[in-house]
């Protein structure tokens, strides 16, 4: 069984231009701090805009520690990376099961609500205390500090990919189900009257018309696990580092030499965010509901 996408009506020129200039004032503000930072970021990592001294051009930062770097880049993207992934499946499935009105709904649509509204630092410090090897969970299974898997500072990440998916995944959760609140419940509703069965109408109906919401979802959760600063801090290694924790390391440096290092990795950081944010502009113009 399969469904056709719901088409789009495009407005007028003059409904696309008066909602182009109600939007100019925040992005006239958000490209001149964002700009603006970025830019001088840019200029310092290239020697254009030094500390102390005169400016002496070149890349220099960016080959001053290249196996760090190098190792950065692969702890962040494959820490962000995994958090999305389990933050897009597990969010996703939560929302379906707060709009199927069950017994269960309210108690998923509650833990989501609280979930939402702890701050990450709280949140990192929560599964740290509960994931570490003298932490809650390993005493209440009894199990001796040296036969539990290293969850905090392990090799793995874990204790960091747990938090981060368990925060982000009350985040996807939240605006999948105010897509799924609207009228994508009713075509649900007549897909089922149709005599379509749960998965084919989540194959065919929900997950089709909510792809463009997932994809935004999952960029906006990769991008901030990519920067985030606290939780990889409190709950990584010490070793490698990830780009965030390298950047700040390197910023607060005794001497003024490590500040374009610094700028470097705080580049490559929002390059690769950047990029993250241009290929889900990608996939999104490739879906039958966004078009």
């Amino acid at each position: 069984m399969t469904w056709a996408p719901v088409a789009r009506r495009r407005g007028s020129p003059r409904e696309r231009l008066r909602g182009a200039v109600l939007v100019l004032p925040a992005v006239v503000l958000a490209l001149v701090v964002l700009g603006g930072g970025i830019g001088a970021t840019a200029l310092q990592a290239f020697g254009l805009l030094p500390v102390v001294g005169q400016p002496t051009p070149g890349v220099a930062a960016f080959t001053a520690r290249p196996g760090e770097l190098l190792a950065a880049v692969g702890v962040s993207v494959s820490v962000a990376a995994v958090s999305t992934v389990l933050a897009v499946v597990i969010g996703t499935l939560a929302a379906v099961v707060i709009v199927s009105r069950t017994r269960s709904s309210r108690a998923v649509a509650a833990l989501g609500t609280l979930t939402v509204t702890v701050p990450h630092l709280i949140a990192a410090a929560t599964v740290g205390l509960l994931l570490s090897d003298a932490g809650v969970l390993p005493r209440l299974l009894g199990i001796p500090p040296e036969s539990w898997a290293p969850w905090v500072g392990g090799p793995l990440w874990g204790a960091a990919i747990v938090e981060l998916a368990w925060k982000e995944s009350a985040f996807i959760a939240l605006i999948v189900t105010g897509t799924l609140a609207t009228r994508i419940q009713t075509y649900d509703e007549t897909a089922a009257l149709l005599g379509a069965g749960r998965a084919q109408r989540f194959r065919h109906v929900l997950l089709p018309l909510t792809a463009p919401t997932i994809l935004i979802g999952a960029a906006i959760s990769f991008v901030y696990a990519l920067g985030s600063y606290e939780v990889l801090w409190l709950l990584g290694r010490t070793s490698p580092e990830p780009l965030p924790v390298l950047a700040v390391r390197l910023f607060q440096g005794v001497s003024l030499d490590s500040r374009p290092e610094a700028a470097a990795v705080a580049l490559v950081t929002s390059v690769l965010a950047l990029a993250a944010v241009a290929l889900t502009f990608a996939a999104l113009r490739r879906t039958a509901a966004w078009r």
